[in-house]
């Protein structure tokens, strides 16, 4: 049990997680740089502030349902009504995702799976973070419809690659991990409609906190797979998205509140772990001109890219395509993600690994700066 004095500094750490983050909103800080600031803070001050263990599972409880969130806002729809030039985003970012790896084995003398994970963190958009930042950045309805549906194809591209680069190292895992992914994608619905079959006719109003179960529960799965909570607690959101006839309070606009309302509040303690477990090490003035290099290379390579392909292919104004292209910019969650799983799994250096971290907030807070208004964790989707 908590003593005293460790309850009052829990509690302290949940207010200061909720209102100093969106105070610094006021600032154009977005509220994860702002989570992730005093997580470094504490940890030079205070790195045992929380118990490892209990600060583990709520952030766990928080990325999970950001992207539990991500796949139920999924409109399949969407991706038919826009699928030609969406097929042809696809393929430059598989291109561009190759040509980055290349150049990585290449010239820096990668592994391959390093350079691929490398890519990936790099050039892959936050897709929860963007979804949930969209109200608030200004954009005509088209424009937020394109935003939308590149950032979830560009995530389901990654999340692909990256299952089969962490998988790559033997076919034999490489077969059992997707043999295990296929099962769990056809046990999903499976379990939602048992669910509602059985559970929710007699509980009215338990849509959220089951959806929410089945979300952490393919998290974990996915995770003991090796390949991250992120994967499993999509494909939950995305099983509740495709049921939405069978199951209509499972996807309804008041479920997908109340996930993105759960996530606003426990997603901080995941951008306050990543800061706090930043080794001190990292940090250093190399690690800055390494990552102000990186940033100057990889933000006008992302940008341009999905401003051409605008600008040319679908005829929009010089604003509009540049509008779009820079609010697909912000990486924070892949690139920590990413980050903290090439430093630990492959032993990336803490020169890179703090580059990577100043890249992702950089490409981050550039849509807070440029756009109309700050990012926030906790905005209401957009009705579709």
């Amino acid at each position: 049990m908590k003593t005293a004095p460790e309850q009052i500094l829990f509690l302290a750490l949940i207010v200061a997680l909720m209102v100093i983050p969106r105070v610094l909103q006021r600032w154009r800080v977005p509220a994860p740089l702002g989570a992730f600031a005093l997580g470094l803070v504490a940890s030079l001050v205070a790195p045992d502030v929380v118990s490892a263990t209990l600060l583990r599972v709520l952030s766990t409880l928080g990325i999970s349902a950001v992207f539990l969130f991500a796949g139920v806002d999924l409109e399949p729809a969407d991706f038919r009504r826009g699928s030609w030039p969406l097929l042809a985003n696809l393929t430059v970012n598989a291109v561009t995702l190759a040509a980055v790896s290349w150049l990585a084995v290449h010239y820096l003398h990668m592994r391959w799976q390093v350079a691929a994970l490398l890519a990936l963190a790099l050039l892959t958009p936050s897709t929860g973070f963007i979804l949930n930042a969209l109200p608030g950045l200004g954009l005509r309805d088209d424009e937020r419809y394109w935003v939308t549906i590149k950032a979830v194809a560009g995530e389901l591209l990654a999340l692909g690659v990256m299952f089969v680069v962490l998988e790559a190292h033997s076919w034999t895992a490489l077969s059992l991990s997707i043999a295990a992914l296929l099962i769990l994608m056809a046990a999903l619905p499976l379990v939602l409609i048992l669910l509602g079959r059985y559970v929710i006719v007699a509980a009215p109003g338990s849509e959220f906190s089951l959806l929410l179960m089945v979300g952490v529960v393919a998290a974990y799965v996915t995770s003991a797979l090796g390949v991250e909570y992120l994967l499993g607690a999509f494909l939950a959101g995305f099983a509740a998205r495709m049921l939405r006839e069978r199951l209509p309070g499972m996807a309804s606009k008041a479920n997908l509140h109340a996930v993105e309302m759960f996530a606003s509040f426990f997603v901080p303690f995941y951008f306050f772990a990543s800061g706090l477990h930043v080794p001190a090490q990292s940090l250093s003035l190399r690690m800055v001109g390494l990552g102000l290099v990186i940033t100057a290379v990889a933000l006008p390579l992302r940008i341009g890219m999905v401003w051409l392909q605008r600008l040319f292919v679908r005829g929009e104004s010089l604003r509009g395509s540049l509008r779009v292209a820079t609010a697909l910019t912000p990486t924070l969650v892949f690139t920590l993600v990413l980050a903290d799983l090439l430093r630990g799994r492959f032993g990336l250096n803490d020169t890179l690994y703090g580059s990577l971290l100043l890249y992702a907030i950089l490409s981050t807070w550039l849509p807070s700066l440029a756009l109309a208004q700050p990012f926030a964790l906790d905005r209401a989707a957009p009705d579709r």
